[in-house]
């Protein structure tokens, strides 16, 4: 593996109010790195929370952060290197599967 996989998480403080008894965005956020930490040992990541709710400099980031705001994605909003993984209740066999695409493998 040559590249370190960018994992992005959008989202804000409050709870999605179409994900109900789901986790907030910073929760989520902070379950995917472990998972993914102990998933896949020793394999570098680099995980970033982006709020949609504060300014964001990068336009690429700002345009998502917009099109969650129009209800065109549910928050938390999951990104790996640019492909959407998923929204609002993440599930883990997405995140793998697309991290397996970069070339991770699991740890024995």
């Amino acid at each position: 593996m040559t590249k370190i996989p960018n994992i992005e998480v959008y989202g804000t403080d409050q709870i999605c109010a179409s994900c109900v008894n789901a986790p907030s965005s910073k929760d989520t956020y902070e379950w995917l790195e472990a998972a993914i930490s102990r998933k896949y040992k020793d394999q570098p990541f680099s995980i970033s929370y982006i709020d949609i709710e504060k300014p964001l400099q990068d336009a690429k980031q700002q345009e998502y952060a917009e099109r969650i705001l129009e209800d065109e994605f549910f928050y938390p909003l999951v990104l790996i290197e640019g492909e959407v993984v998923g929204e609002g209740y993440i599930q883990l066999k997405p995140v793998y599967r697309e991290l397996e695409k970069h070339g991770f493998a699991a740890a024995e």
